[in-house]
């Protein structure tokens, strides 16, 4: 079980506890990997002894905590989980054993359902060139509905790593996640590692977990941060781009960025709006640098 905690302690808190009352839990450990919070989430070890917290000095990413994570991890399959996720008291054990059961699934993943039990989003079309290009300008994937079944496991090219088993060996084949992304893009990442090896992503649309609405923490809200963040999602596109369909998509994704950010920055001088997010962001797209731990402000 792999959390990574980003100044959310109570959505922390509310996962660990459905967690905690899982069917079979001695089956399974949990792994908390706090990415340098600057709230309460570094002392929430003294509420859940069960579980193991790894506690980075500086936010380097989601990318490297997941890294972090998996390689202190001891289980045959690795379950990524965001905070706001919770699961119900058999879901882990109804995945586990379905992967075990099914030698062509490499990964396998639950229905995500908001608090009135209908569909979040969660499934998005894996990107070619063009569509990193179009994510990098929106700053989010193609959502897709998730496919019709009847109850039986179906499978999915691009599901959100919100919630997502997969068989460590797998990850460990591939050396990790790519430490090239910082913060974004690890989700597209996999599924298309997934997909380049031939094997299988599977829903299993009758395990269904609640998906709680995510809160912005207020350090996210400050314009450098904000501007950190969303270069790091374009930059990853670009690498994205890059490594599966040639240097020169990648090199355009970012080149169009960085032309729009400088425009923008003329914009904010025009306007008087965002001036600061707007230069910043600029700034980071031009030297390209990711979310990584060395951002001092953070």
């Amino acid at each position: 079980m792999l959390i990574v905690s980003e100044d959310n302690a109570p959505a922390v808190r509310r996962c660990l506890r459905a967690l905690e009352a899982s069917a079979q839990r001695e089956r399974f450990e949990i792994l908390v990997i706090d990415n340098g919070s600057q709230d309460e989430s570094p002392r929430l070890d003294s509420e859940f002894a069960g579980a193991t917290f790894l506690r980075l000095p500086r936010r380097f990413g989601v990318v490297k905590a997941l890294n972090i994570g998996m390689r202190t991890a001891k289980g045959e399959f690795f379950l990524f989980l965001a905070p706001e996720v919770e699961v119900g008291r058999e879901t882990i054990a109804e995945l586990a054993d379905y992967l075990a059961a099914e030698p062509g699934a490499v990964a396998v993943c639950p229905l995500l359902v908001d608090a009135e039990g209908k569909p979040c989003e969660q499934f998005y079309r894996l990107p070619d060139a063009a569509g990193a290009m179009r994510a990098a300008r929106r700053g989010c994937w193609e959502p897709v509905a998730a496919p019709q079944s009847d109850g039986e496991p179906v499978g999915v090219e691009f599901p959100s790593l919100a919630a997502l088993m997969i068989r460590s060996y797998f990850m460990k084949g591939l050396r990790y996640i790519d430490e090239r992304y910082g913060q974004g893009w690890a989700d597209a990442e996999i599924a298309a590692q997934v997909r380049r090896a031939g094997r299988k992503i599977m829903l299993l649309p009758a395990v269904k977990v609640h998906r709680m609405p995510a809160e912005l923490p207020g350090l996210r809200r400050e314009s450098r941060v904000r501007a950190i963040y969303s270069a790091d999602w374009a930059l990853g596109a670009a690498r994205y781009a890059g490594k599966h369909f040639g240097f020169v998509s990648g090199w355009k994704i970012r080149v169009a960025a960085t032309l729009e950010a400088l425009f923008g920055c003329l914009l904010g001088l025009i306007t008087l709006r965002e001036v600061g997010y707007r230069f910043a962001r600029a700034g980071f797209l031009l030297s390209g640098q990711k979310l990584d731990g060395t951002q001092r402000f953070l």
